[in-house]
């Protein structure tokens, strides 16, 4: 279990690198109904999440991809490498991107009504960003196949995606949590937080992904 984990370690902390979701949870939080909309959204993002990575869990269990199955580690190494492809590119897409000036640093256009969300609008959002993103949706697909050809035991299997979530969603409850235990002290970091994000998210996600990407590269190769 150690070992599946470690291995797949890369792939939560890219699921939790994501900009968006963390900017659009500061977002929530600064309005009055912050408690409300930012509750759902960290409901919506873990449920995405939990909910991707255990579908492709079954269906690598159900596919015969268990660890005692003879070709699942090349059908890993594989997957893992294509991944690995894919973060490299958009970290690249995030660095081409990124904005050189305050004033180039501006939000998607439906982040500006995100403080009029109610719970439940809240929560299908956090639905759609993490289960519905392409890029999440491939992290998942390959941490949920890595983990149903490595554990063999459903109990190995449940703590696995549990871990992978709450990995991948500690970058979204960090902040809801924080908010809900000191949310009157919270304000002012809050905002800061934001500005700072909306200017130097870009470079420095893509830094990161650009390093989860050659340790992708690299566990793919190994795999072969």
């Amino acid at each position: 279990m150690g070992e599946v984990m470690g291995d797949r370690l890369p792939l939560a902390v890219a699921v939790a690198a994501s900009p968006i979701p963390v900017i659009a949870t500061i977002l929530m939080l600064l309005p009055h109904r912050a408690t409300n909309t930012g509750v759902g959204f960290l409901i919506g993002w873990v449920a995405g999440i939990g909910g991707a990575t255990t579908l492709f869990t079954v269906i690598a269990v159900h596919a015969g991809l268990e660890a005692s199955s003879g070709g699942s580690s090349a059908v890993s190494a594989w997957i893992t490498l294509v991944l690995g492809v894919m973060v490299l590119l958009v970290a690249v897409r995030q660095w081409r991107r990124r904005p050189r000036s305050r004033e180039e640093a501006t939000l998607p256009k439906w982040m500006a009504t995100i403080d009029t969300f109610s719970f439940y609008k809240a929560a299908g959002l956090g639905v759609v960003l993490s289960a519905l993103n392409p890029k999440n949706v491939a992290i998942c697909a390959a941490a949920g196949v890595a983990i149903g050809e490595s554990a063999s035991a459903a109990r190995d299997r449940f703590v696995a995606v549990v871990a992978f979530t709450v990995i991948g969603a500690s970058t979204v409850a960090g902040p809801v949590i924080a908010y809900l235990v000191a949310r009157d002290r919270l304000r002012v970091p809050l905002a800061g937080l934001r500005a700072w994000l909306d200017l130097n998210s870009a470079p420095v996600v893509s830094a990161l992904l650009g390093a989860i990407g050659i340790l992708l590269l690299a566990s793919g190769l190994a795999g072969l």
